[in-house]
């Protein structure tokens, strides 16, 4: 387990009430001592500005490890360059390059940026060349949404962008671990030595949950699904039955030898806390 990373991600608060409550989630999951923190971009790209700002805040502030998403969305090759720029001028080295989804939604047409990029290859390219970034990637345990199933094309696009300087991949969440290891399997039977880093949603609520789910294209287990049917609105019963049921996925994974573990937060602590417990990652803050 020591060699595991363990990492946290955060949204961009929409306003002054969201960005306390993203400081006071940081306050709780900084005392486990993440190997990295990632902000992510809003829908469309609309968050942009406030994601360069977040990251530059937590990098200063925390000192710890900052991911900075990077998206085709809405932006032109050349401010593209300008966003790399700015992260670089803020001390972060890290960053996560994705194709970004729609402004309407994953499930609408790509429309293309004039002057910019239509595939997350194009931005780890760019990169490489840009700035002395580490690079991370998306894989998808349950396919691509746009693989229709075609799992084979989905491990080529990530042995493209490995060749391309991608040093690591970041799983969409998922809820079975055979699948992360099924895509580790293909992975390494095609020669890629790509760190595989295991996206963790935990379910806390049941709605948001669905919502989530479709629009990602992330199917829930028919039988996850019925285990929190059967508790009916009870929001601490279904905050509990998601914890064991994200720590029993973290234990397959790291007994599958899973290289990290890392924790979609939706800006708020006590879940991920309350895994990192049951898994002995709280001890990290001691080391």
């Amino acid at each position: 387990m020591s060699s595991t990373t363990f990492s946290v991600e955060f949204f961009p608060p929409k306003d002054s009430d969201g960005e306390e409550r993203l400081w006071a989630a940081m306050a709780d999951l900084r005392a486990l001592a993440p190997d990295f923190i990632s902000v992510t971009y809003g829908a469309g790209g609309s968050t942009r500005d406030r994601t360069v700002r977040i990251t530059k805040e937590i990098t200063e502030k925390t000192g710890i490890a900052t991911v900075a998403h990077l998206t085709c969305v809405g932006s032109t090759k050349s401010e593209i360059v300008e966003i790399l720029g700015q992260y670089k001028e803020a001390g972060i080295k890290s960053i996560l390059a994705l194709r970004g989804d729609p402004s309407q939604g994953p499930s609408a047409p790509w429309v293309s940026t004039p002057g910019g990029f239509d595939h997350a290859d194009q931005l780890v390219e760019i990169a490489a060349h840009t700035g002395d970034f580490t690079i991370g990637v998306a894989a998808f345990p349950d396919g691509h949404p746009a693989s229709a199933g075609n799992l084979d094309r989905d491990v080529d696009v990530l042995l493209r962008k490995e060749e391309l300087g991608a040093s690591f991949a970041t799983t969409q969440f998922f809820f079975e671990s055979a699948k992360w290891i099924a895509l580790v399997e293909r992975l390494q039977r095609k020669g890629s030595s790509l760190p595989i880093i295991a996206g963790i949603l935990p379910i806390t609520n049941l709605k948001q949950l669905k919502r989530m789910a479709e629009l990602s294209g992330t199917p829930i287990p028919t039988k996850i699904e019925k285990a929190f049917l059967d508790l009916g609105d009870n929001p601490s019963d279904v905050a509990k039955l998601g914890v064991e049921l994200a720590t029993h996925l973290c234990d397959e994974l790291l007994d599958a030898g899973v290289p990290g573990l890392h924790f979609y937060t939706m800006n708020t602590s006590s879940a991920t806390v309350d895994i990192a417990k049951n898994l002995g990652f709280d001890s990290r803050a001691t080391r």
